[in-house]
C-alpha cells in the first residue's frame, strides 16, 4: 500500500538562504532526531546537490539497530524544488518532494513522502504500529528545529 506525508511551512527566509540550507546534504543531519544516530557516510560530497548525486547514510530508526540508506537526486529545479529517491533502504518505495515557494512572507516549504513498506500485509501492520508514527515524530522534530532556526525572533 502506498502512504503519503505531507508537510509544509512558512520560513522567513528568502529562496536564496533556504535553497542553501536544504539542498546541503551535511544540513539533513541538523534536522534529524538525535536519537536516531543519522550519519552521512558518502565522502567528499559536493555542497549543494545535483541530479545523479548519490547520498549514502547510516541512520538508527527504530529498536536500535543501525541500518544503510541510500538516496539519489533525481531532479533539481533551482530554488523551486528537488527530489530524492531511496535506493537502498527499508522502503520498497520512497520519493521525497521538496518544494519552496516564495511569497510575501519568505518562503513557504512543502514536503511530500510517497512511500511503500516492503512486506504486504505485514508491512501495513508495521506502519500502523510505529512507522507512521516514527514519520511524524521526525517531521515534528525538523519542524520545531527550522522554526528555531528561521522563525525565531532575533
Amino acid at each position: 500500500m502506498e502512504y503519503l506525508l505531507y508537510r509544509e511551512q512558512q520560513l522567513s527566509c528568502d529562496v536564496d538562504t533556504a535553497w542553501n540550507f536544504f539542498s546541503n546534504p551535511h544540513n539533513l543531519a541538523n534536522i534529524t532526531p538525535i536519537k536516531m544516530q543519522f550519519e552521512v557516510l558518502s565522502k567528499n560530497l559536493e555542497e549543494s546537490i545535483y541530479e545523479g548525486m548519490q547520498i549514502d547514510y547510516r541512520v538508527v530508526p527504530i529498536f536500535g539497530i543501525p541500518m544503510r540508506w541510500r538516496t539519489r537526486i533525481t531532479h533539481v529545479d533551482t530554488k523551486k524544488s528537488f527530489v530524492d529517491f531511496q535506493e537502498r533502504g527499508p522502503y520498497k518505495l520512497w520519493e521525497h518532494t521538496h518544494q519552496f515557494i516564495p511569497n510575501g512572507d519568505g518562503v513557504l516549504m512543502k514536503d511530500s513522502v510517497r512511500y511503500i513498506l516492503p512486506t504486504g500485509i505485514f508491512g501495513q501492520l508495521a506502519h500502523e504500529l510505529f512507522v507512521k508514527k516514527k514519520l511524524n515524530e521526525i517531521f515534528d522534530y525538523r519542524y520545531q528545529v527550522l522554526e528555531s532556526k528561521f522563525n525565531s525572533l532575533q
